[in-house]
Parts: C-alpha cells; structure tokens; sequence
C-alpha cells in the first residue's frame, strides 16, 4: 500500500473515531439533561401553583402505569422491541416483586421529600446511598468491611452531615422521606445482589421496564387507595392538563433508555462520572431555578466532601469488579461478557424519582 492509501486510511480512522466520541458524548449529554429536567419536572408538577398536584403517590403510580402500558406495547403489540425470555414465576415472585416494590418505595418516597425540602438538598442527602447500600450488604453477607471501606464510608458520611448543618431552611420531614428513599433504594441493589445475581438471571433494560412496572404500579395503587384518593376526591384545587402529564411520563420512559444507552455505550466508570456531573448540574441549577434553594458555603463544602467520597468509593467497587473480571477471564469463564448483546442488572436509572 503506498503513502496515500496509508493516510486515506488513517484519516477514516480519525473521521470514524471523531463521529464515535460525537455520539458518546450526545448520549452522555442527553442522559444528564433528560435527568436533571425530570427532578425539576416532577418538583414543577408536586409543588407549583400552576399544577398544584401535590400527590407524589399518584405521580408514581401514572409513570409506571405508562411505562407498563408502553413496554406492552412496543414488545408485544408492535413488536419493535424484543424482551429477554425464560422468566419463571418462581423467579418473578422471588425477585422481581421485591425489587419492584422496593423500587415503588423509592420513588414514593423520593418524590414527597420534594414537598418539604428544595432539589438541592435532596441531591446532597442522596449521597449518602453507597453508605446505606454498603451497611445493608455487610448485614446481608454481600460485603466485607475493611479499613479502606470505614474510611470511605466515613468520608461520605461528614461530608453529607456537614452539607445538612449548612441548610437554611430544614425539614425533618422532608429529611424522613429522602432517606426512606435511600433505605429502599439500597434494598433494591440488595435483592439484586441476592435474587438476580446468584440465580444468574440478567435483563437488559427495556426487559427490566417491562417485567417491574407493572409490579411497582400494583405496590404503588394500594397505598395511593387509602392514603392519596381520599384527599384528591375531597380537593378540587389540583389540576393536571393532560398534555403535561403525557409529557412528565414520557420523559420519565426516555430517562430509563437514555440509561441504557449510556451504559451500552460507554463504560461502567464513564456512566458513574457522568452521574457525579449529573448530581453537581442539578444542584447548582435547581439554585438558580428553584426559590426555595439557597446554597451556603457550608452546603456546598459538605457536598464535595460527599462526593469525594462517593468517587473513591466508585473506583473501589470498579477496580474489584475489573479484578473479578479479569478472574474470569483467566479461568476460561468470561462466554456472558464477550457476548454481543448487552446484558446489564436491574441499575437503578438514576434520577428517575
């Protein structure tokens, strides 16, 4: 091959590369903003004047009922989407009905924290998650403890402890609701760990929306029966315009598949960064949009000691997974991760609530 085809080919290389990272970071960008738009949406939808629909139950409840009703759709009516096959019931009430109800709990509860304290504050309380999920899974047998872990952990506990000392304004309440949340959301990673995972049972992400919605929809109608459908009987003053809740649950349904593009797409540790740079987008942001926001130097300090501890811990969980993989790999047993399809776990797609 002579010069000139050697530098044609170098060239595509580069025009194939640059198109490859253009992508990438669409997705990465889509993610974030699809993200960050939906804890503001839902915030707009629980707390304004104009909607006035201050019923985090029944919100959570219509975002499920819509994505069952679309994964149907989509799977088994048009056809569009193929779903992974083989779920049993024995697997289904084992695991997917825990996980569904626990990822029920999570935007329940994740949303009515939105009507007692401000975006901001619920992002920084969020950080404490890898704490909660590591302390669950050392109980559960899932998890060592080592001085490296009490330290991280420790880390992330100050950081989240001095960002609440610096709040203006607190609500108990609304603190109450937020780390409900968080307990859940951690059981859920949990169950994962424990029914999935050991039983060797992995779904892709449109797979995972299909078989749970329907169960965290069912989990959610009970509760909004005796706690929320009282109280909207009894109350005119809300008001929900069609067109606006198509859209909140629209965007929530193409928050779960820009997560899944994001993971399909880049690397484990590329989607958690991406989801530190979420959480600093949302909180600088929701002081900007958000009256009810006003950001200290003491919140914003304890927030990046958090978060510096949620980096470490992430590279931590990240390099014990290379290393498990890398065991794999070197004992002939790597067939699921060189397979063509993605297969992810039940992720939480972060920011949904």
């Amino acid at each position: 091959m002579d010069s000139s085809g050697v530098k044609s080919t170098a060239e595509e290389d580069r025009i194939r590369r640059w198109r490859e990272g253009v992508i990438i970071y669409s997705y990465l960008l889509l993610y974030i903003a699809l993200s960050s738009g939906q804890i503001f949406f839902n915030k707009w939808v629980l707390s304004s004047k104009q909607i006035n629909f201050p019923y985090p139950v029944a919100l959570t409840l219509l975002h499920m009922l819509f994505s069952s009703v679309l994964c149907f759709a989509l799977t088994k009516v048009f056809k569009i989407i193929k779903i992974e096959e083989g779920m049993t019931t024995e697997t289904y009430t084992t695991s997917v009905v825990p996980i569904g109800a626990m990822f029920a709990m999570t935007l329940w509860l994740g949303n009515s924290a939105y009507l007692y304290i401000s975006v901001a504050f619920a992002q920084m309380l969020k950080a404490v998650m890898p704490v909660a999920v590591f302390l669950l899974g050392a109980a559960a047998g899932l998890e060592e403890m080592s001085s490296r872990m009490f330290f991280i952990m420790s880390v992330i506990s100050f950081g989240v402890i001095v960002a609440s000392y610096g709040e203006v304004t607190i609500s108990w309440v609304g603190v109450v609701y937020q780390m409900g949340g968080v307990v859940a959301e951690a059981l859920r990673l949990i169950f994962i760990e424990i029914f999935l995972k050991r039983k060797g049972v992995r779904l892709n992400l449109i797979s995972m929306m299909y078989y749970v919605s329907p169960c965290s929809a069912l989990c959610l109608f009970i509760p909004w029966i005796f706690l929320e459908k009282p109280k909207m009987d009894s109350s005119g003053s809300w008001n929900f315009p069609p067109l606006i809740l198509f859209f909140n649950c629209m965007c929530t349904f193409v928050l779960n598949l820009s997560v899944f593009l994001v993971i399909s797409r880049t690397s484990a540790l590329t989607a958690r960064v991406t989801g530190v740079v979420r959480d600093w987008v949302v909180v600088l942001l929701s002081a900007i949009i958000f009256a009810d926001t006003k950001l200290t130097i003491i919140n914003i300090v304890g927030y990046g000691i958090a978060i510096a501890g949620v980096v470490a811990y992430n590279n931590h969980k990240l390099k014990v997974e290379a290393s498990r993989i890398n065991s794999q790999i070197a004992t002939g047993s790597n067939n699921q991760q060189n397979s063509p399809d993605v297969q992810i776990p039940l992720i939480p797609p972060k920011g949904v609530s």
